[in-house]
């Protein structure tokens, strides 16, 4: 696939005091994900501990038996019962978040920090997401971050956005692999809640069902792995963060779009059809009572950014933003009837980015620049459209919580990603003005007419 995997690292800030650390995200399939490795090391299942929680809605459906069928045969939509779609009246007009994930806006200096959430903001943005990344044997973040995250704490309550934090690992080859290190992860998810007094939500991983991210995918036997051992650390995180604030929302999945589904190949992947049926067989086989999550989040970028948002995918197991019956209905599949909430699970799109070219005499603000050149980079105009199909697509969606857009600003090498509103020398693109027409239709109910 053309969508390239965001390299990003945990960085000394430049003059200005840069970014601490960026969200590497990928939409990927196997073609474009680094060589993963395979096991057959079975990892425990999830943690079975602690009463039902009010976290979840428990579906009214009987409980269903593990399904049989093959992970990636194709999900059947008829029997969903989920609420309206919105009507032009819906106050659902203020409460949509439409969010930014950039980790642009955790600066050393709370002046630039400030600096960027009031960009952010001024764009149309109510939400942002920025990451905490933790590394093996840690229990809690360093000092270091603690300020930083503070500092966008800070930053986003003046600017009146909710703060959503991306708790994570990094690449897959720091996968929290075992009982231990999956606790450490969860103590060090729950610190990072702590010392966050504003947070709204913590977003638990990234992208598990890529090898790039998650390591191993697949057993010596073909078995998915990745799921059952996500599971276990999704579970134990949302038991750790609610032990010490329980009103934080817990956001699990944050899964790729797309996925190969082979054992076998170079690059290991799952597609979220079978990870999401994968996740639920597990969540049912351990017992537990307690739901993993408060909501579930999933990354639907395009195959690549001049492919319109409003393209399904009801032939094969790639989930975007137009798939979203897919999507319901999988949940439903995977975890109606039990302490998790299955088709009105509330469901957020944490990234979803489309790629402008960057003009010649803006190349100067930029690094890398011997970067292959972006062959799906669309131009300001078709970026603004597709900004704003996305945010009609989702806003009708009666489940769907938000859209976040990756990123504000666009990441200064070439070699990562220019998805965002604004150039890399802090100037608006052209199609920044169609996006908060967008942002602004949304709030006066313009946007859209949803089917009803």
């Amino acid at each position: 696939m053309k969508k390239a995997v965001l390299a990003a690292a945990v960085a000394a800030a430049a003059a200005a005091g840069l970014i601490v650390a960026v969200v590497v995200s990928s939409g990927d399939s196997e073609s474009s994900t680094p060589p993963g490795t395979s096991s057959g090391a079975v990892p425990p299942p999830p943690v079975t501990s602690g009463p039902t929680s009010t976290g979840g809605t428990t579906s009214r459906r009987p409980p269903t038996t593990t399904t049989t069928q093959s992970p990636t045969a194709r999900v059947d939509t008829s029997r969903l019962r989920l609420p309206p779609a919105p009507g032009s009246a819906s106050p659902r007009r203020r409460t949509f978040l439409v969010g930014v994930v950039d980790d642009a806006l955790a600066q050393q200096d709370p002046h630039f920090a400030q600096a960027q959430a009031d960009l952010s903001r001024d764009a149309g943005f109510s939400a942002a997401a920025v990451s905490a990344t933790w590394q093996k044997g840690q229990r809690r973040p360093s000092t270091a971050l603690v300020r930083v995250l503070r500092n966008v704490a800070a930053a986003t309550r003046k600017a009146q956005m909710r703060l959503f934090v991306v708790i994570w690992h990094g690449l897959g080859q720091n996968t929290p692999t075992g009982a231990a290190e999956r606790a450490d992860f969860a103590a060090y998810a729950a610190a990072v809640v702590k010392a966050l007094p504003a947070l709204d939500a913590a977003i638990v991983g990234n992208e598990p069902n890529l090898s790039t991210f998650w390591r191993p995918q697949f057993g010596g036997r073909g078995n998915d792995l990745a799921a059952r051992a996500y599971a276990d650390l999704l579970a134990r995180s949302y038991d750790a963060i609610k032990a010490v604030k329980p009103s934080v929302h817990v956001l699990g999945g944050a899964v790729s779009p797309r996925g190969a589904d082979r054992p076998g190949g170079s690059r290991p992947t799952h597609s979220p059809t079978a990870f999401i049926r994968d996740l639920g067989t597990a969540y049912r086989r351990s017992g537990r009572k307690r739901p993993l999550m408060d909501a579930f989040a999933i990354h639907p970028y395009m195959q690549a950014s001049n492919v319109s948002p409003a393209a399904a995918h009801p032939a094969n197991t790639s989930i975007t933003l137009a798939d979203y019956p897919k999507l319901a209905a999988l949940l439903e599949e995977a975890f109606g009837g039990t302490a998790q909430a299955g088709e009105r699970l509330p469901v957020y799109y944490t990234e979803f980015g489309v790629q402008t070219a960057v003009p010649r005499p803006k190349l100067r603000f930029y690094v890398d620049r011997d970067s292959p050149a972006r062959t799906d980079s669309v131009g300001f105009a078709v970026q603004a459209a597709y900004y704003r199909r996305a945010l009609a697509l989702a806003y009708c969606q009666p489940t769907v919580r938000g859209l976040f857009v990756f990123h504000t600003f666009d990441e200064p090498g070439l070699g990562g990603w220019q998805s965002g509103l604004y150039f890399a020398d802090r100037t608006a693109k052209p199609s920044l003005a169609g996006f908060k027409r967008a942002v602004s239709d949304l709030r006066n109910g313009k946007l859209t007419r949803c089917s009803r």
